[in-house]
């Protein structure tokens, strides 16, 4: 009963499924596309860009503040705080490269998947099976 499914005591192809019927050009094949899981690798990619310059623009905005804080019990905090942003931001670039490079093994893995299901299916294919 390979792509035959039992439902209230039918019998109903996978075909039947998509709602349009199947047969010559009527949806009766899943598909996948990379295209949704590239943008966001691609996205991912631009907030990695985009967070690169942050952290020296953050030490930038720093520099004058120890000179006209010196002590200050505020100070120390500060140090801290922005430590702490940095260590973030860092995190931040870390997750979205690694994120894009696993976006686009997901693409890949997908497209791998299709190809070799629509390979397996080739000799019911060829029988002129699957009716």
């Amino acid at each position: 009963m390979s792509g035959v499914a039992v439902t209230g005591g039918q019998r109903q192809r996978l075909r039947d499924l998509s709602g349009t019927g199947g047969g010559e050009g009527g949806g009766d094949e899943l598909k996948h596309s990379e295209g949704p899981w590239m943008r966001a690798a691609g996205g991912a990619d631009a907030l990695h860009t985009q967070l690169g310059p942050v952290r020296s623009e953050l030490e930038t905005a720093h520099e004058g503040v120890v000179a006209g804080t010196a002590g200050l019990e505020a100070l120390t905090e500060l140090g801290v705080v922005r430590e702490s942003w940095q260590r973030r931001i860092e995190s931040a670039r870390g997750e979205c490269r690694s994120l894009a490079g696993n976006l686009r093994d997901v693409a890949r893995a997908l497209g791998e998947t299709n190809e070799a299901v629509r390979q397996s299916f080739a000799p019911v294919a060829a029988r002129g099976g699957g009716q």
